[in-house]
């Protein structure tokens, strides 16, 4: 009988062919929404991770304090003892020193005179380790523009913007002034060896990425840091789990005055992500939620439209015989074929388009030129395992409950009524 109906459908292309369209498109369109806000709001958990919180970051209480600031003569001691006990308690977080900083980049001539200065925003991080990742969590292969990732104490990379507006080149001698870890002047030789472009605009205005060493040696901040980063080694971050080994961290210092001993902080904690996420997840939640509705009315309102315009046709197979059940459950057939059909086409095609935005993203680095917000310049949607079956929410129960009321009507019907109606 099933396969009776499907030919049926198939060759009479006005019980079919609309419907499936109309199932296909609102698919499509719940779909692509999901997607693009699901992968947003991954994309900016992802580069506040890798640039500046981590998915768990350890500092002193002072330097929380003031963390904006950058305060270097706040930082960390004792680095090599509290990164062995991290590694031993915690091992499922690859953790890793960094050093953050701002000051003065001077580009002098071929007499030694200045010839350009531009102020910069500094990160130190393990670049000569066999066992760092920070290569690889930075995307620095990737991001070069010109030049080479540092291979040597000495060479630095900036973004490739910074190099344009100071005219500099690869191989070109450049100093870094800046305040060191006793509030002196720090006064450092570099050379450049490449440049960057990270697609993120707050780093690209003027970044220097140097090896954390040479910034321990620069600032004077032997065996210190400014912070410690811990990133969760599925490459996802766990609110629960990072809280869970917050609490614990910090408990072993919950009574110290110490303002340089050391407090643990989650991602959700730093930059006032954890209100700005709860924030954009509810908008993304009430987004898709009235999103899915609209479409669920509509694709209800198509079903419930199908199922009237053939009251003819039922009408004709109630005169000659056919049980009313039989009439309703080949009709609730059709539509769960039409419902099914039209999601697996509208998935298909929203996927597609959601894969061309995950390559390729949207740019908005216009928006972001002023922001000093942590976002990639390009949005880009996410497939995830989500992505494959939402849209069968609105396009396969919809469409099957519209044809469901629709069809109530059948039993309701009287058959000497139906003469009158065939009649006219």
């Amino acid at each position: 009988m099933i396969r009776f109906l499907i030919k049926g459908m198939l060759r009479d292309h006005h019980r079919s062919l609309f419907p499936i369209i109309v199932v296909a498109f609102g698919v499509l369109l719940t779909t692509i929404v999901y997607s693009f806000i699901d992968g947003d709001m991954n994309d900016l958990i992802d580069s506040n991770a890798r640039f500046d919180t981590g998915h768990l970051k350890i500092t002193t209480r002072a330097y929380d304090n003031l963390a904006s600031q950058m305060p270097n003569d706040l930082a960390l001691t004792g680095l090599e003892k509290l990164m062995q006990s991290l590694n031993n308690e915690y091992p499922g977080y690859d953790w890793t020193a960094r050093i953050k900083f701002v000051g003065l980049l001077d580009m002098p001539d071929e007499n030694g005179e200045t010839k350009a200065q531009n102020p910069v925003f500094g990160l130190a991080v393990d670049l000569f380790s066999k066992r760092s990742n920070e290569k690889e969590r930075l995307n620095l292969g990737k991001s070069i523009v010109r030049g080479k990732v540092p291979e040597k104490p000495g060479e630095i990379l900036i973004s490739d913007e910074l190099a344009k507006k100071m005219d500099t080149d690869i191989g070109h001698s450049v100093t870094l002034l800046s305040t060191n870890s006793s509030g002196a002047m720090a006064v450092q030789n570099f050379i450049v060896c490449g440049t960057v472009r990270f697609g993120i605009t707050v780093m690209d205005r003027g970044a220097m990425i140097t090896d954390l060493s040479d910034m321990q040696y620069a600032l004077d901040m032997p065996n210190g840091a400014g912070e410690i980063l811990g990133f969760n080694k599925s490459k996802f971050y766990l609110p629960a789990d990072a809280e869970k080994i917050r609490i614990n961290f910090n408990s072993k210092f919950i009574n110290s005055d110490d303002q340089f001993s050391p407090i643990m902080l989650t991602l959700g904690d730093q930059n006032g992500l954890s209100e700005y996420l709860q924030y954009a997840y509810l908008i993304g939640f009430l987004i898709v939620g009235i999103f899915l509705l609209a479409m669920s009315i509509v694709l209800l309102n198509t079903g419930l439209m199908s199922g009237i315009r053939r009251y003819g046709e039922v009408g004709v197979r109630l005169a000659l015989g056919e049980a009313k059940d039989r009439i309703y459950k080949s009709i609730l057939y059709e539509s769960i074929f039409i419902g099914i059909t039209g999601s697996v086409i509208g998935t298909a095609l929203g996927l597609a388009i959601t894969w061309y935005l995950q390559e390729y993203g949207i740019d908005i680095s216009e928006t972001l030129r002023n922001s000093s917000i942590m976002m990639p310049n390009l949005i880009r949607a996410k497939i995830s395992f989500t992505s494959f079956y939402i849209g069968f929410i609105p396009g396969l129960l919809a469409t099957t409950i519209g044809t469901t009321f629709s069809g109530i009507q059948i039993f309701k019907r009287q058959t000497a009524s139906l003469f009158k109606e065939l009649e006219v």
